[in-house]
Protein backbone atom coordinates (compact mmCIF):
# COMPACT_ATOMS: atom_id res chain seq x y z
CA UNK A 1 0.00 0.00 0.00
CA UNK A 2 1.37 3.29 -0.62
CA UNK A 3 1.47 6.54 0.98
CA UNK A 4 -1.35 9.21 0.11
CA UNK A 5 -2.79 12.08 1.60
CA UNK A 6 -6.55 11.96 2.47
CA UNK A 7 -8.67 15.39 2.32
CA UNK A 8 -10.11 14.32 5.07
CA UNK A 9 -10.54 16.34 8.74
CA UNK A 10 -9.70 15.15 12.38
CA UNK A 11 -12.90 15.86 13.77
CA UNK A 12 -12.14 19.01 16.49
CA UNK A 13 -14.20 17.30 19.11
CA UNK A 14 -11.00 14.97 19.18
CA UNK A 15 -8.05 17.22 19.25
CA UNK A 16 -9.61 18.77 22.61
CA UNK A 17 -6.82 18.97 25.43
CA UNK A 18 -4.06 18.26 23.23
CA UNK A 19 -0.87 21.13 22.83
CA UNK A 20 0.49 22.32 19.71
CA UNK A 21 4.10 23.55 18.52
CA UNK A 22 6.63 25.05 16.25
CA UNK A 23 9.85 22.70 15.81
CA UNK A 24 13.08 24.73 13.86
CA UNK A 25 16.28 22.47 12.35
CA UNK A 26 19.51 23.85 13.97
CA UNK A 27 23.26 23.01 12.49
CA UNK A 28 25.35 25.07 15.63
CA UNK A 29 29.05 24.97 14.87
CA UNK A 30 31.57 25.68 17.78
CA UNK A 31 34.40 27.50 16.58
CA UNK A 32 38.39 27.24 18.28
CA UNK A 33 37.76 31.17 18.81
CA UNK A 34 34.52 30.47 21.07
CA UNK A 35 32.04 32.20 18.27
CA UNK A 36 29.82 29.74 17.17
CA UNK A 37 28.72 29.17 13.27
CA UNK A 38 24.81 28.57 13.08
CA UNK A 39 22.68 27.42 9.94
CA UNK A 40 19.24 25.57 8.91
CA UNK A 41 18.79 23.08 6.28
CA UNK A 42 14.99 24.25 6.61
CA UNK A 43 13.24 27.28 5.11
CA UNK A 44 10.08 26.41 7.05
CA UNK A 45 8.86 25.58 10.61
CA UNK A 46 7.49 22.19 11.10
CA UNK A 47 4.40 21.87 13.62
CA UNK A 48 3.94 19.27 15.95
CA UNK A 49 0.66 18.33 18.22
CA UNK A 50 -0.17 16.00 21.30
CA UNK A 51 -3.49 14.95 21.15
CA UNK A 52 -5.71 12.18 22.66
CA UNK A 53 -4.08 12.68 26.71
CA UNK A 54 -8.34 13.89 27.59
CA UNK A 55 -10.53 11.86 29.26
CA UNK A 56 -13.09 11.03 26.83
CA UNK A 57 -16.12 9.01 26.40
CA UNK A 58 -15.65 5.60 24.74
CA UNK A 59 -17.51 6.74 21.70
CA UNK A 60 -15.09 9.77 21.16
CA UNK A 61 -11.95 7.30 21.93
CA UNK A 62 -13.62 4.86 19.29
CA UNK A 63 -14.01 7.22 16.74
CA UNK A 64 -10.41 8.28 17.28
CA UNK A 65 -9.25 4.69 16.90
CA UNK A 66 -11.33 4.30 13.39
CA UNK A 67 -9.32 7.64 12.20
CA UNK A 68 -6.32 6.33 12.97
CA UNK A 69 -7.31 2.61 11.47
CA UNK A 70 -8.54 4.54 8.04
CA UNK A 71 -5.12 6.61 7.89
CA UNK A 72 -3.26 3.20 8.13
CA UNK A 73 -1.48 4.53 11.53
CA UNK A 74 1.56 6.78 9.74
CA UNK A 75 1.08 5.77 6.23
CA UNK A 76 -1.62 8.54 5.34
CA UNK A 77 -1.71 12.29 5.38
CA UNK A 78 -4.97 14.13 6.46
CA UNK A 79 -6.38 17.26 7.07
CA UNK A 80 -6.05 19.11 11.01
CA UNK A 81 -7.03 22.45 12.08
CA UNK A 82 -4.81 23.61 14.44
CA UNK A 83 -6.70 25.39 17.33
CA UNK A 84 -4.51 28.20 17.68
CA UNK A 85 -3.23 29.19 13.89
CA UNK A 86 -6.10 28.33 11.55
CA UNK A 87 -7.15 31.79 10.06
CA UNK A 88 -5.26 34.16 7.86
CA UNK A 89 -5.46 36.82 10.81
CA UNK A 90 -5.21 36.84 14.16
CA UNK A 91 -7.03 33.93 16.45
CA UNK A 92 -9.37 36.73 17.67
CA UNK A 93 -10.41 38.32 14.49
CA UNK A 94 -12.61 37.98 11.15
CA UNK A 95 -10.54 36.60 7.38
CA UNK A 96 -10.93 40.10 5.83
CA UNK A 97 -9.50 40.11 1.56
CA UNK A 98 -6.58 42.21 2.68
CA UNK A 99 -4.90 39.83 5.61
CA UNK A 100 -1.88 38.17 3.21
CA UNK A 101 -0.11 39.78 0.25
CA UNK A 102 -0.23 37.00 -2.55
CA UNK A 103 2.11 38.67 -4.79
CA UNK A 104 1.89 41.55 -7.76
CA UNK A 105 -0.33 41.49 -10.90
CA UNK A 106 1.82 41.92 -14.02
CA UNK A 107 -0.88 42.17 -16.95
CA UNK A 108 -0.53 38.46 -17.90
CA UNK A 109 -0.69 36.67 -14.94
CA UNK A 110 -3.74 34.79 -13.04
CA UNK A 111 -2.75 31.62 -11.02
CA UNK A 112 -1.32 33.04 -7.18
CA UNK A 113 -0.57 30.93 -4.08
CA UNK A 114 -1.67 31.06 -0.87
CA UNK A 115 0.46 32.03 1.99
CA UNK A 116 0.16 33.38 5.74
CA UNK A 117 3.25 36.03 6.66
CA UNK A 118 4.95 35.45 10.12
CA UNK A 119 6.82 38.85 10.90
CA UNK A 120 8.89 39.88 13.62
CA UNK A 121 11.11 43.02 13.64
CA UNK A 122 12.59 43.08 10.16
CA UNK A 123 12.14 39.71 9.81
CA UNK A 124 9.17 37.82 7.91
CA UNK A 125 8.68 34.11 6.96
CA UNK A 126 6.19 33.04 4.75
CA UNK A 127 4.36 30.26 5.07
CA UNK A 128 2.84 28.16 1.78
CA UNK A 129 -0.68 27.41 2.76
CA UNK A 130 -1.83 24.36 0.81
CA UNK A 131 -5.26 23.26 2.43
CA UNK A 132 -7.54 26.30 2.62
CA UNK A 133 -11.06 25.48 4.04
CA UNK A 134 -13.34 25.57 0.77
CA UNK A 135 -15.69 29.20 0.71
CA UNK A 136 -13.16 30.81 3.54
CA UNK A 137 -10.91 32.26 0.64
CA UNK A 138 -11.30 36.25 0.39
CA UNK A 139 -9.47 37.70 -2.42
CA UNK A 140 -8.86 41.39 -3.56
CA UNK A 141 -7.29 43.21 -5.98
CA UNK A 142 -5.28 46.58 -5.70
CA UNK A 143 -7.70 46.92 -2.69
CA UNK A 144 -11.21 45.66 -4.04
CA UNK A 145 -12.67 42.77 -3.18
CA UNK A 146 -13.35 40.00 -6.24
CA UNK A 147 -16.75 38.71 -5.92
CA UNK A 148 -16.79 34.33 -5.75
CA UNK A 149 -17.12 34.37 -9.76
CA UNK A 150 -13.96 36.44 -10.49
CA UNK A 151 -11.56 33.52 -9.01
CA UNK A 152 -11.56 29.73 -7.82
CA UNK A 153 -9.76 28.17 -5.48
CA UNK A 154 -8.20 25.09 -5.64
CA UNK A 155 -8.68 23.20 -1.96
CA UNK A 156 -6.13 20.70 -2.19
CA UNK A 157 -3.16 22.85 -3.33
CA UNK A 158 -3.87 26.31 -2.00
CA UNK A 159 -3.63 27.83 -5.45
CA UNK A 160 -6.04 30.77 -6.30
CA UNK A 161 -6.57 31.05 -10.40
CA UNK A 162 -8.22 34.96 -11.29
CA UNK A 163 -10.85 34.98 -14.25
CA UNK A 164 -8.82 37.98 -15.25
CA UNK A 165 -4.96 38.73 -14.32
CA UNK A 166 -4.91 41.98 -12.93
CA UNK A 167 -2.55 45.23 -13.89
CA UNK A 168 0.90 45.43 -13.80
CA UNK A 169 1.66 46.75 -10.05
CA UNK A 170 -1.84 45.80 -8.48
CA UNK A 171 -1.81 43.99 -4.72
CA UNK A 172 -3.32 41.10 -4.84
CA UNK A 173 -4.57 40.14 -1.32
CA UNK A 174 -6.48 37.51 0.04
CA UNK A 175 -8.26 36.17 3.51
CA UNK A 176 -9.30 32.85 4.39
CA UNK A 177 -9.09 29.56 7.19
CA UNK A 178 -7.15 26.85 6.70
CA UNK A 179 -6.08 22.91 7.57
CA UNK A 180 -2.73 21.73 8.62
CA UNK A 181 -1.48 18.99 6.52
CA UNK A 182 -0.31 16.17 9.47
CA UNK A 183 0.49 12.32 9.32
CA UNK A 184 0.18 10.84 13.31
CA UNK A 185 3.89 10.01 13.99
CA UNK A 186 3.29 6.90 15.17
CA UNK A 187 2.08 3.23 14.37
CA UNK A 188 0.54 2.54 17.73
CA UNK A 189 -2.82 3.74 19.51
CA UNK A 190 -3.35 2.62 23.43
CA UNK A 191 -6.94 3.35 24.81
CA UNK A 192 -7.05 2.65 28.95
CA UNK A 193 -10.69 2.18 30.16
CA UNK A 194 -11.21 5.00 33.11
CA UNK A 195 -14.65 3.96 34.10
CA UNK A 196 -17.79 2.94 33.19
CA UNK A 197 -18.05 4.62 29.57
CA UNK A 198 -15.22 6.49 29.76
CA UNK A 199 -11.20 5.82 28.15
CA UNK A 200 -8.24 7.67 28.44
CA UNK A 201 -6.70 7.69 24.82
CA UNK A 202 -2.60 7.59 25.51
CA UNK A 203 -0.72 10.83 23.74
CA UNK A 204 -0.89 10.65 19.86
CA UNK A 205 1.70 12.52 18.06
CA UNK A 206 0.75 14.52 14.87
CA UNK A 207 3.10 15.80 12.55
CA UNK A 208 3.14 18.31 9.96
CA UNK A 209 4.17 17.07 6.14
CA UNK A 210 5.02 18.74 3.69
CA UNK A 211 2.65 18.57 0.04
Amino acid sequence: MSAAFHETRLPTRLAFGGTSGVERRTEVVGLASGFERRSSPWAQGRRRYLIGTATRSLDEAARLVAFFEARGGRLHGFRFRDPTDYKSCLPSATPAPADQALGTGDGTRTVFALVKAYASGAETVLRPIAKPQAGSVRVAVAGVELTAAAFAVDVNTGLVTLASAPAAGAAVTAGFLFDTPVRFDLDRIDVTLEGFGAARVGAVSLVEVRV
